[in-house]
């Protein structure tokens, strides 16, 4: 059995006085769990245990009890009668700081000793204790109860004394085959928020390797991210290389549109002034909304690339590994725009893995060297190009793809998906080099456009990047793939979506 926890998001209802005791309650939180992170320091050995035990050392060491009347840092300096849940909710926030912060100064220190014995000079700073503190509330069986659909009860400091408090909770209900993990109090603005983590178990969907090797019949989803029209090109096929369909995620114009028109009006209010303070945020509102739109769009479509591979019984989800791409240079809002739509494709690949999995649907990435320059069907360097255009060269970004060795004309963004898949495949069925990596030659009739000639930027980062990341935009028509002799075996063609 395999086991996925997403966390449940809930809006809490509560009269004007009781936002004040979460504060209060929050601020006394982060105050026990920086005294505990003091305690930790003054004795780094608490570290070398594990978590169950180090609770323990560290009560002993703070906690006043009738076998522990005068503990060494006791606890009762910052607060009287604070709750034991509560009071242990903060160790185990202390010590996961506490973990990180020595993880990383360990780390520093190799670094250092690594630099000094090459005789370089090491100008790194070394990692700080946290300054200050901000941690949720984490809210153990102790701390609530009386738990339903619409109201639970919690358990607060309000200022000056602890009283058990009954909040209305409003949106997403909780499943009713899953585990519940302690919920937390998370703060956003003025509002608060009740997290609940859920836990779930389904069958283990097995390693790739296995699924690839032993069953031929294994359906592979492989999706291809562009930031054109098509966000998105999925294609499920299977391992011996049979095509069973193929999917087309619209809507990146409407979304580039309306972030180009946002980051317009960023920029001429900020030729305005031509002032940025500094510490502050300008144009929050308009921010905030590109934020949104960006999350909301790779929510859907993550969602619905999932809901694809679920509908067709893929139990692998393959992309692309793209790497820190960075925008041509340009205007404001276009560049900007560019950066945006990278850090969207990014979050579509994250949401889609954890959402993937939830479903018993296993994510992996391949090399995204040539996958759209590649024929799909005789790994042959392809022409790609407009509609209305002749056949020939390398069009970055245009929707149409052929191949002058085998013939094949279709979609470019469609073969592109297709070679991802394949890649994935290759991987566990190694073959021979195949003849997409060899240059063409001039006399079959189609002339590739060769990247040592770009001026712009050298040949292995352009390839590497997959071409800047313009994979095309497909017409309104769905172009699918003429059937040539190939080394897959005979495709079976379906309608598109």
């Amino acid at each position: 059995m395999a086991k996925a926890t997403t966390t449940i998001q809930q809006t809490l209802t509560y009269q004007p006085h009781h936002g004040d005791w979460l504060a209060a309650n929050q601020a006394l939180f982060n105050r026990v769990a920086s005294f505990y992170f003091d305690v930790i320091q003054a004795h780094c050995n608490v570290l070398d245990h594990p978590n169950k035990e180090a609770l323990t050392i560290l009560e002993l060491l703070t906690h006043t009890t009738q076998r522990n009347s005068n503990p060494v840092m006791p606890l009762s300096d910052i607060a009287e009668d604070i709750p034991a849940y509560f009071r242990r909710a903060a160790i185990h926030a202390a010590l996961g700081s506490a973990h990180s912060f020595h993880s990383h100064l360990e780390k520093w220190k190799q670094r250092k000793e690594k630099a000094i014995a090459k005789g370089k000079t090491f100008h790194v700073r070394p990692p700080v204790p946290p300054r200050a503190w901000n941690k949720s509330v984490t809210l153990y069986q102790g701390m609530w109860k009386d738990r339903t659909d619409n109201s639970i009860m919690i358990k607060v400091w309000t200022g000056t004394c602890w009283s058990w408090i009954n909040v209305r909770i409003t949106g997403r209900e909780l499943p009713l085959d899953a585990e519940l993990g302690s919920p937390q109090l998370i703060r956003k603005g003025t509002q608060w928020w009740l997290h609940t983590p859920v836990e779930k178990q389904f069958q283990n969907p097995g390693k790739i390797e296995k699924q690839v090797t032993t069953n031929l019949e294994t359906k592979i989803c492989a999706v291809d991210l562009n930031i054109s029209e098509n966000i998105a090109v999925c294609t499920v096929q299977t391992v011996e290389g049979t095509i069973l369909a193929t999917k087309f995620i619209k809507g990146g114009d409407e979304i580039s549109g309306f972030r180009k028109r946002q980051l317009g009006r960023i920029a001429r209010n900020r030729r305005k002034t031509s002032i940025i303070a500094k510490g502050e945020q300008d144009n929050i509102a308009l921010w905030k909304m590109i934020r949104q739109v960006d999350e909301q769009c790779a929510h859907r479509i993550s969602a619905r690339i999932v809901q694809f591979a679920k509908q067709h019984e893929a139990s692998i989800l393959v992309f692309e590994h793209l790497g820190n791409l960075r925008p041509a240079k340009g205007m404001y809002s276009r560049r900007g725009n560019t950066k945006r739509a990278y850090w969207m494709r990014g979050r579509i690949f994250t949401y889609a893995k954890y959402k993937a999995y939830n479903t018993g649907i296993v994510t992996s990435r391949v090399s995204p060297r040539n996958t759209s320059r590649e024929c799909a069907y005789c790994h042959n360097l392809i022409a790609r190009y407009n509609a209305g255009k002749p056949a020939e060269g390398y069009t970055p970004g245009a929707p149409l793809a052929a191949c002058g060795a085998c013939g094949m004309k279709g979609n470019a963004d469609r073969n592109a998906s297709l070679v991802i898949g394949q890649r994935l495949i290759e991987r566990y069925h190694p073959k021979e080099k195949p003849q997409a990596l060899r240059r063409v030659s001039k006399d079959t009739g189609v002339i590739v456009s060769q990247d040592a000639k770009n001026k712009k930027e050298p040949s292995i980062p352009s390839v590497r990047h997959a071409d800047s990341n313009e994979h095309g935009t497909a017409q309104d028509v769905v172009f699918r793939m003429d059937e040539h002799a190939s080394d897959i075996p005979t495709q079976l063609r379906l309608f598109n979506e």
